[in-house]
C-alpha cells in the first residue's frame, strides 16, 4: 500500500520585521485581491504579534481598500470623521487641508493639562474599533511620518512602584468636542491605564493623549504624574517604530496593542490618507 503525504502548503507571504516587537513589512500579496482564508489569517496573526504592518506598491481604489478591510470584520462609520467621498460610509480622510478644523474642535480648555498627541483610534467608545488601515493617497516629497508605540513594552518600562500605583486604575477619553462640532454626543468613558489584550494576554499601557486624559480618584498632581511616567515610554524610540510613506503603501494596525503619533513636519504641502476602521466584537450586553 502506498502512503500519500502531502507536502505542507508554502505561504506566499514575506515578513520582515522592523523592530523586534512592533512593526513588520509584508510582501507577496496584492490586496486588491481576494485573499485566501489562510493568507487572511496569517496577515491578522501578522497583525496581533507586531502590531503593526505595512505593504509597499499597493494600487488600491476605495472600493478596494473596503474590501481589503472588510475581511478582517464588520467596518465601523466614525460619525465625525470628515468622509473620502459621499457614495462611502466607512473611509474616512485624514487631510492636512482639514488641520485648522481639527485644531479649533481640538483646542485645550484652560484647565486641561497639553501633551504630545499620542493616542488610538475611537478609544472614546465603551468598545474601541480594533482595527485600523490606513492608505497613502497624496503626500509631501518628504516628512509626514507616522510613529507607532508598542504599548506593551511601554508598560513593561514603568517602574514596579508606577504599575502598582496604576494597578486597577481608569483614566477618561473624552471626544465630547468633536462629537458636538458633527452633531454628535456619547458620554465620558473610562478604561483601565492598564488593559490586557483578549488575545495575546499582553498587559497594555492604553492612554490618548488627545481626549483629556486624567485618572480617576487621582489629585490632579497625582494624575499627571503618572501619565507623565505612561507618555515617557510612548516617547522613547526603542518602543517605536517609525513609517515612512510613499505612493501605494498601506498600513494595518491592532488598535488595541499600540498608540500612534502623526509626525507634521511638511509645513502647508498637502497630504492626505485615507483610513477605515474594524469594529470589535461586543463585549458588553445591555444591562
Amino acid at each position: 500500500m502506498t502512503t500519500v503525504v502531502e507536502a505542507p502548503v508554502q505561504s506566499p507571504l514575506a515578513v520582515r520585521p522592523l523592530q523586534p516587537t512592533i512593526g513588520a513589512e509584508i510582501d507577496g500579496v496584492d490586496l486588491s485581491q481576494p485573499l485566501s482564508p489562510a493568507v487572511r489569517d496569517e496577515i491578522r496573526a501578522t497583525v496581533l504579534k507586531y502590531k503593526v504592518v505595512f505593504f509597499r506598491d499597493q494600487e488600491l481604489t476605495q472600493q478596494g481598500h473596503e474590501n481589503f478591510a472588510g475581511q478582517f470584520g464588520p467596518l465601523y462609520t466614525h460619525p465625525g470623521a470628515a468622509k473620502a467621498d459621499a457614495r462611502t460610509t466607512a473611509i474616512h480622510r485624514i487631510s492636512s487641508a482639514d488641520f485648522d478644523k481639527v485644531a479649533k474642535v481640538h483646542t485645550p480648555q484652560d484647565d486641561d493639562d497639553i501633551w504630545d498627541p499620542y493616542h488610538t483610534d475611537t478609544s472614546w467608545r465603551l468598545v474601541p474599533t480594533w482595527g485600523a488601515v490606513l492608505r497613502a493617497v497624496e503626500l509631501p516629497e518628504v516628512g509626514g511620518d507616522t510613529i507607532w508605540v508598542d504599548a506593551a513594552l511601554a508598560y513593561q518600562g514603568l517602574s514596579d512602584e508606577v504599575k502598582e500605583r496604576l494597578d486597577g486604575r481608569h483614566v477618561t477619553h473624552d471626544f465630547r468636542a468633536a462629537l458636538h462640532a458633527s452633531g454628535h454626543d456619547y458620554p465620558v468613558v473610562a478604561h483601565p491605564v492598564v488593559r490586557i489584550h483578549r488575545e495575546t494576554g499582553e498587559k497594555i499601557a492604553w492612554v490618548n493623549f488627545t481626549q483629556r486624559p486624567t485618572i480617576i480618584g487621582l489629585d490632579r498632581a497625582e494624575s499627571k504624574e503618572l501619565l507623565t511616567a505612561v507618555i515617557d515610554q510612548y516617547r522613547k524610540p526603542e518602543n517605536q517604530v517609525r513609517f515612512t510613506w510613499r505612493p501605494g503603501s498601506v498600513a494595518f494596525w491592532d488598535n488595541r496593542a499600540a498608540v500612534h503619533y502623526a509626525v507634521r513636519n511638511y509645513g502647508t504641502t498637502p497630504r492626505l490618507l485615507e483610513r477605515i476602521l474594524i469594529a470589535d466584537e461586543p463585549l458588553h450586553a445591555d444591562l
